[in-house]
């Protein structure tokens, strides 16, 4: 199995090489590596004390930021080394100040990874929720490091728990300890024989409440939204938009809108502003006085990353996307400032939205019809407004914590 699992290794690196010029994410992918081993040589010397993040894209590095920085607190000492997969997590966050090395991954070949722990000799590492990589944590294991996994998550239908998952498990007893989300995931690990696993529950509650407390203000934005109610899309996509297009004719409340689509190349703020042919783009707002403006529709395009988390501050309802796709994107940071959340029927595979769903802090729907129903009740009804929006906020605050809980448990796993 160790073959095949190199040889595929291999194949998926090659891919990538053949696909490169034409898929700017594995150009970047493939030039990031190459300068991987020279910036690990010149940031860490023999004699430092490392820890090791890894991320594989810019949501997992989001939801171990304060862990890594709660780390960094607590010991000052020692340098942060932060891997990424992605080229959308390490080209945005390629700067973050917290981490003293921050460096793509190199392919997981078994030279690649020797190489690596020889260089970063870390004494921590933390995969952040779902991370396997099968030669770097045998290598890292031999090294003597202590391997965690951080905020895991597991379902009953994953390899590791099928007939043919055997090669898989064998990778699980390289981990000193797994930091789990919930009860499930612990019986889960505890079905297969792994008793070390504890449930300290999901570090994105810390990052979303210390995004709350350090949002950043934007004068424009607010300058748009004035004493207004205010529905803010985050993270759209093309079928997200449509829909909110349909339910904006139906309803009988109004409303200004602010759209953050999940992607902002050229093409998609375009499709957008032909639903919305007299939205106002925040690249030009910026630039514009709104009260002068024809905005007749009382909407605004953001075409901007990075400002989003931000936002949810000014809105009065949040309506998250990806819930007509693969799934709905980060509700939580919308719930910490208290915000009643809607979003597409596709939200299962998260405990945070069927927990809220089921308190009635967040609302689901299939069609636009159901949407503009619950955009009118929610801004016509104060009462019910206000305990969606207390539902949220409670469920924040007691999630809180996890960091606290992990780092408190490594210390028994101090040399």
């Amino acid at each position: 199995m160790n073959y095949i699992y190199s040889f595929f290794i291999s194949l998926y690196t090659f891919l990538m090489l053949l696909v490169s010029p034409f898929n700017k994410k594995a150009k970047l992918i493939l030039e990031g590596r190459k300068h991987s081993f020279k910036k690990l040589a010149e940031g860490i010397n023999k004699d430092d004390k490392v820890a090791w993040f890894h991320a594989a894209s810019l949501g997992e590095f989001e939801q171990g930021r304060p862990l890594i920085e709660d780390f960094k607190r607590e010991n000052p000492d020692y340098k942060i080394l932060l891997t990424f997969f992605s080229s959308s997590g390490y080209e945005i966050r390629k700067n973050y100040d917290k981490a003293d090395i921050v460096i793509y991954l190199p392919s997981d070949t078994k030279r690649n990874a020797k190489r690596f722990l020889k260089l970063a000799h870390p004494s921590y590492i933390f995969f952040i929720k779902y991370e396997f990589w099968y030669n770097f944590i045998k290598e890292a294991k031999q090294s003597g490091a202590k391997i965690f996994q951080v905020s895991l998550i597991l379902r009953p239908n994953q390899y590791f728990f099928s007939s043919f998952g055997s090669w898989y498990r064998k990778q699980l007893k390289n981990f000193d300890y797994f930091f789990v989300q919930n009860n499930q995931t612990k019986d889960l690990l505890m079905s297969i024989g792994f008793e070390n696993a504890k449930v300290t529950g999901d570090t994105r509650f810390d990052r979303v409440a210390q995004i709350g407390s350090e949002a950043k203000d934007f004068e424009k934005i607010l300058e748009f939204c004035q004493n207004d109610k205010v529905v803010l899309m985050g993270s759209s996509w093309q079928k997200d938009e449509q829909i909110m297009k349909e339910a904006k004719g139906k309803t009988k409340s109004e409303f200004k809108l602010i759209i953050a689509p999940h992607e902002i190349h050229l093409s998609h703020i375009e499709q957008i502003l032909s639903l919305f042919p007299n939205a106002i783009r925040y690249s030009e707002i910026e630039k514009t006085d709104y009260s002068n403006s024809q905005n007749k529709d009382n909407i605004l395009v953001i075409d901007c990353i990075g400002i989003l988390s931000s936002l949810y501050k000014y809105a009065t309802l949040a309506y998250i996307g990806g819930g007509f796709g693969q799934g709905i994107h980060n509700i939580l940071e919308a719930a910490t400032f208290g915000k009643p959340i809607l979003f597409g029927p596709n939200y299962k595979k998260f405990k945070e939205a069927i927990d809220l769903v089921e308190r009635q802090g967040t609302f689901s729907f299939k069609d636009s019809d159901k949407l503009s129903e619950l955009i009118d009740y929610l801004l016509s009804d104060s009462d019910y407004y206000k305990k969606s929006s207390d539902i949220c906020l409670r469920y924040i605050s007691e999630n809180k914590g996890s960091c606290k809980r992990i780092l408190s448990e490594i210390k028994n796993f101090e040399n």
